[in-house]
């Protein structure tokens, strides 16, 4: 399908992909089984699939098109479950988490597909330390100027996505000091960060078009972009969460996305213009190093901005939204979350303080992917 063709969805439909750590249920340390799973996943009849990813000790968990918060959840249990016995056939383990807490990047093997060794052969190193795991989340948009006013919309809600999917605080066997350290293997890319402030769908396809002929790109894919659209689903899709612990944590982020969602489009509370983007590279630092007690500074009244308080106050601001879509069950559970005052790299975090070596924390991951 041509970038020009942006084959319309139904509006705030869902679809969520998990990537996620293999593990040798012995050392703990990641393990290059997912052909093996994969394998074993063919003979399963799940909503939505199992994928590869770009080195062989991830796996991406895809859930089919949703229309609500409960059957995201209902299709990630589902899925999450057939792995699992497939896992557990294989002699291995799962687990959530934006990094594994020791792996060594040099250890990685490349997935031996054309796509992943192109990029290996253009990125060098850097394709081995993109061994880290998030979250996507789609949202169906019925039209392209529709789905470019959502993406730079959701902009501003970044740092908030972060913050409240944060779940890698240990790099390479060190505590890296940020509650999202994967956002800075991200950052590393070249055709990463934020899309150009583009609101008109004709004009993006000239930008795209543009890098097409230079041969930076060949298509979307090769932009790794934080929010993108992507035209051959009808979507918008938001990159910049850590895959969480727990299904229930994902499946609630993803009811947040769509009640957000909802609100854009249907209340347009403000409108975007390209000054949001001034202090998009410091929110994001500011959620990344610092989760929930991160300060940033509101585009609208370029005022500070508590993500511990905006947070929820975001919530209730959407409970009508999220009303609308069958949400709240999702608000809720974010809600409940947020009272304890921690993420899932601040739970970490304790854990390790309580005398948990590293080794532990991947076992403890791996039990809380599980319940």
């Amino acid at each position: 399908m041509s970038i020009d063709t942006f084959q319309p969805s139904a509006a705030y439909s869902l679809g969520v992909e998990l990537e996620l750590q293999i593990i040798d249920p012995l050392g703990r340390d990641l393990i290059p089984r997912s052909a093996a799973l994969l394998q074993r996943m063919a003979a399963q009849t799940i909503p939505g699939r199992v994928t590869h990813e770009i080195t062989a000790s991830m796996l991406e968990l895809c859930t089919g098109v949703c229309r609500s918060h409960a059957e995201v959840q209902a299709q990630l249990l589902q899925i999450r479950d057939a792995l699992a016995a497939c896992a557990e056939a294989e002699g291995v383990a799962l687990s959530g988490g934006g990094t594994h807490p020791f792996q060594q990047w040099t250890q990685r093997q490349i997935i031996d597909e054309p796509r992943y060794q192109a990029l290996a052969t253009l990125y060098g190193y850097l394709s081995k330390q993109f061994t880290v795991f998030g979250q996507h989340v789609h949202v169906g948009c019925t039209g392209p100027d529709q789905a470019l006013q959502l993406l730079h919309g959701l902009s501003r809600f970044v740092p908030h996505l972060i913050a409240l999917a944060a779940s890698s605080p240990y790099v390479q066997g060190e505590d890296s000091a940020f509650h999202s350290a994967r956002s800075n293997v991200v950052s590393a890319f070249p055709l990463s960060g934020h899309a150009p402030f583009i609101l008109h769908w004709d004009a993006f396809c000239d930008h795209v078009a543009r890098m097409q002929r230079t041969g930076i790109v060949q298509g979307m894919k090769d932009f790794y972009w934080d929010i993108r659209p992507k035209p051959e689903y009808g979507t918008v899709e938001v990159r910049v969460m850590d895959t969480p612990l727990q299904v229930d944590k994902a499946a609630a982020l993803a009811g947040l996305v769509q009640s957000l969602s909802l609100w854009l489009l249907e209340d347009r509370p403000f409108q975007p213009q390209a000054d949001d983007y001034l202090f998009y590279a410091y929110n994001r630092f500011q959620a990344s190093r610092f989760g929930l007690d991160a300060v940033c500074v509101d585009p609208g009244s370029q005022q500070p901005l508590r993500l511990r308080e905006a947070i929820p106050a975001l919530l209730t601001q959407l409970q009508p939204h999220a009303h609308a879509l069958g949400a709240e069950a999702a608000l809720a559970w974010l809600r409940a979350d947020l009272a304890g005052g921690v993420n899932d790299a601040d739970w970490l975090r304790a854990r390790r303080a309580d005398g948990a070596s590293l080794p532990d924390l991947v076992g403890l991951g791996c039990q809380r992917w599980l319940h």
